[in-house]
């Protein structure tokens, strides 16, 4: 299968081309164009909270997703301790939630002076789940669509802290986007509302959010918060492990970004092979790669997993697929899986106990999907 000579990338990923030389769109930045406008407001809207004082109608400057990860919790911190804002910390308590993400939350509950606050929907977010996985999505696909349930489950909350900042005159959003998928995301309220119901109808739309999400596309643009992506300032020198080592220091962190994933991690490695032939982190991959071939002595990736310079990703892609798909189908032996998930993992640096959690959590992934409604298919990459 023809592949990208400088990232990896397949000529199959969803919203990518290869040229005649080989080299794909996204290593030619073909899409740039369709992002600059994206990036333009979202700069501007980051500089407008960051340099505005205190909110005059409310007691929060903004509403912050907090998700206990690495990059809510750092720039939680900062938001707190550096700019001064007045903080509501929001989490959605997503029932797939990481056991190491939930003990970050506890850490800086004690150590950082945010108000904080739990919202939860178990039902709507598992509808929109069996929803997003039980559906085969359209071809070839745009970029960002393997990461489509990802995506679907972060649009579902995020509605819910937009409605619960609108309904307390909280004037904007804090969303921790790695700098990549920042340029990729919807940054205009009225926008992320009809996006998501052009995805999932009016009866997934009307039994998730009733009638409340008219009082949104109908209200007046200054009643609307407005979305802050605060990595937007960093985006040339983003270093997860730097966070990491930064958070670790001052006691906000307990774990690897790996182990912070949702235990849907899995299944969404599982969406990644069957509907498009690659695992679920490769543009991640993918950016690392692109990095290094363009200045070999940084190691800089976009997105919020970085990767060694001497790992196989081609090899482990494939060594990767081959475990989930047999997990799927219930084939082979699961003592032999987790060996091998083991050896991946810490092919991609990950700690002997962080990669042995993964491990445990992809050999209960049938158990996870038969829980959510999920049906499981095995015979490979979709046509």
């Amino acid at each position: 299968m023809p592949i990208c000579t400088v990232c990896s990338l397949k000529d199959t990923h969803p919203g990518v081309t290869l040229g005649d030389d080989g080299v794909c769109s996204l290593c030619t930045l073909d899409a740039a164009g369709d992002l600059l406008e994206n990036f333009v407001y979202t700069r501007r809207v980051f500089e407008e909270f960051t340099r505005g004082g205190p909110a005059p109608d409310g007691d929060y400057d903004c509403l912050f997703m907090y998700s206990g990860g690495k990059d809510s919790t750092y720039m939680l911190d900062k938001f707190v301790n550096e700019y001064g804002k007045r903080v509501l910390a929001y989490t959605f308590d997503v029932p797939f939630e990481s056991t190491h993400a939930a003990g970050n939350i506890k850490l800086a509950r004690e150590r950082i002076p945010a108000t904080f606050m739990t919202d939860s929907d178990d039902d709507g977010i598992k509808a929109v789940m069996r929803e997003v996985f039980n559906r085969t999505p359209e071809k070839p696909g745009k970029y960002l669509d393997e990461k489509l349930p990802c995506v679907s489950c972060r649009t579902f909350f995020v509605i819910r802290a937009v409605l619960h900042a609108y309904r307390h005159r909280i004037p904007y959003i804090v969303l921790c986007a790695d700098p990549q998928q920042i340029l990729t995301m919807e940054s205009d309220t009225r926008e992320i509302v009809r996006g998501f119901y052009r995805a999932f109808g009016a009866r997934l739309t009307g039994e998730s959010f009733r009638s409340e999400l008219e009082q949104l596309l109908f209200a007046e643009d200054g009643e609307l918060p407005r979305i802050v992506f605060p990595f937007i300032a960093m985006r040339y020198a983003y270093d997860p492990d730097r966070i990491v080592a930064e958070l670790k220091e001052k006691g906000l962190y307990a774990s690897s970004p790996l182990e912070t994933h949702c235990t849907l991690f899995p299944l969404l490695n599982y969406y990644s092979f069957t509907n498009w032939d690659c695992m679920f982190y490769k543009l991640n991959a993918a950016s690392h790669r692109r990095a290094v071939r363009r200045d070999e002595n940084h190691d800089r990736s976009t997105f919020s997993i970085s990767f060694p310079r001497a790992a196989d990703l081609p090899w482990i892609e494939e060594r990767l697929k081959k475990v989930v798909l047999e997990i799927a189908a219930d084939r082979g032996d699961p003592a032999a899986h987790e060996s091998e998930l083991v050896d991946l993992f810490t092919r991609l640096d990950a700690s002997e106990d962080a990669a042995r959690f993964l491990a445990r959590e992809f050999l209960g992934m049938r158990k996870t999907a038969a829980g959510l409604g999920i049906t499981l298919r095995s015979s490979g990459a979709r046509a």
